[in-house]
């Protein structure tokens, strides 16, 4: 028997059951995704904290690789073999489904973007959503961007990647929270139109984001975190000349959260308060622009959205499709490699919480 051989196949297993799967979902065929992951793919420090699996077009993968001057990393497996039910060992994976056209789009929003975006997404919350001991389990899931116009033009109801998310697994109640080494975001509505969102907020809604700060928080190590509370209106509604949603709706939500023994602060007019952001550990901000806008300024190209409060692991890049520059080579691959370090971070951490 050749021990160093038997030494060497278990070590080989040990390392597999100490490192993480990581889905990788390649996003839009025609924007910047394919390109964001391959560039992602060359950083082999990766292969050391996670195995991956990308779920989409092998072909589009590796024209952006080619394009780029990149080595293809990976191995590819065909979605719908048989060798993709069985145990496979490779550090990275294409689960190869893909579908004749891709090669055609431009770099516009499509209807067959929408399909296969979406599908490619709704194959890796199927995987993750399955038992750790089947083959086909993964840790966690990193989506790269999907274009909206394109999964409206598919017909899909789900504005985006959070709330498909949401709905397959059947969460109750969730939130985008952006991190970054400089700011924490929370969002207390989403994708809403600034027009509806004074109908959309309640006090249920601005707790819940409270809540889910906290807990966010805590998953990243952050024992009693501190967390401030912005307004809707300018000034933070000015005591009711500009506005009533913070003595309505906010103040209302932030004395239920301190009675539930939070840390929390506000409301604050949102103008001044990401001055002094990082007096506090997180911000729960009123809606979308709001939150974003500094964070993107603060931390460009760094930025996590990782949704909370659903029950598997899911971050992306902090930036849309870029069908502007998808035709070139200059697409930026940080916020990604920021996204697949923070699912890593996650996935480790929950495998080695106690039953």
């Amino acid at each position: 028997m050749d021990h160093s051989k038997v030494a060497l196949a278990k070590s080989q297993m040990n390392q597999e059951k100490t490192k993480p799967t990581i889905g990788i979902t390649m996003g839009d065929p025609a924007g910047i995704g394919a390109q964001i992951v391959a560039k992602a793919l060359q950083n082999t420090a990766l292969t050391e904290k996670a195995r991956f699996i990308i779920y989409g077009s092998n072909e589009t993968l590796t024209f952006e690789a080619d394009k780029c001057k990149l080595q293809t990393r990976w191995d590819r497996v065909g979605a719908t073999t048989d060798r993709a039910k069985q145990k496979i060992h490779s550090d990275v994976i294409v689960l190869d489904d893909t579908e004749d056209g891709l090669a055609k789009l431009n770099h516009t929003p499509s209807q067959l973007g929408g399909v296969v975006s979406k599908r490619w997404v709704e194959q890796a919350i199927h995987d993750a959503m399955l038992p750790m001991s089947d083959t086909r389990h993964i840790d966690a899931v990193v989506t790269a961007p999907i274009c909206k116009e394109s999964w409206a033009m598919a017909r899909y109801k789900w504005p985006g990647h959070t709330e498909l998310f949401a709905s397959r697994t059947k969460a109750k109640r969730h939130a985008m929270m952006f991190v970054s080494d400089k700011l924490r975001v929370v969002l207390a509505t989403c994708h809403v139109p600034l027009m509806d969102i004074r109908n959309v907020l309640t006090i249920g809604k601005v707790h819940d984001a409270i809540d889910i700060a906290h807990e966010g928080c805590s998953q990243l190590g952050i024992k009693a975190p501190k967390i401030a509370v912005t307004g809707l209106n300018p000034h933070a509604g000015e005591n009711g000349l500009l506005g009533d949603e913070e003595t309505r709706i906010i103040e209302p939500a932030i004395k239920v959260a301190k009675n539930n023994g939070l840390n929390v602060h506000g409301p604050f007019p949102a103008d001044t308060l990401f001055s002094y952001a990082q007096s506090y550990d997180v911000i729960v901000a009123m809606y979308h622009d709001q939150g974003l806008l500094p964070i993107k300024l603060l931390s460009p190209q760094q930025a996590v959205n990782w949704t909370v409060g659903i029950p598997i692991i899911r971050t992306s890049p902090d930036h849309g499709t870029a069908f502007d520059i998808a035709h070139t080579t200059s697409a930026d691959p940080k916020s990604i490699l920021h996204a697949i370090t923070l699912a890593c971070q996650l996935a480790t951490t929950r495998s080695t919480l106690p039953c």
